[in-house]
């Protein structure tokens, strides 16, 4: 059975960090390209990030461009987003995707969620301006 768990979500002042992970279990993690969305009331679910099956290839979408940073440990099944500078806009329950690749090197900006396979619960992220 797939599962992703995400963690380190919390409530933070605006320009704080944190740092969200996601561990995977039940699937070969390096054949997943990992993805980050997020989701607030009444919206629909955003894409924030993606990194390749290898990290060697990234995407975000630009509101978070300079300040977020997707990364993964295949040691570890684990995939992180390291968020800085943050803005009451990012408030948020982050949820963490996997997507199976063929390509170890592709990495894309997604505007469909439905392309990937395996979803967690998602963590609440809360920016206090």
């Amino acid at each position: 059975q797939v599962q992703l768990v995400e963690s380190g979500g919390g409530l933070v002042q605006a320009g704080g960090s944190l740092r969200l992970s996601c561990a995977a279990s039940g699937l070969a993690f390096s054949r997943y390209g990992m993805g980050w969305f997020r989701q607030v009331p009444g919206k629909e679910r955003e894409f924030v990030a993606d990194i390749s099956r290898s990290g060697s290839s990234t995407s975000y979408t630009d509101s978070v461009k300079g300040r977020f940073t997707i990364s993964r440990d295949n040691a570890k099944n684990t995939v992180y987003l390291q968020m800085n500078s943050l803005k009451p806009e990012d408030t948020a329950v982050y949820y963490c995707a996997a997507d199976y690749r063929l390509n170890v090197a592709q990495s894309k900006v997604v505007v469909n969620p439905n392309e990937y396979d395996y979803w967690g619960q998602g963590t609440q992220v809360t920016v206090s301006s």
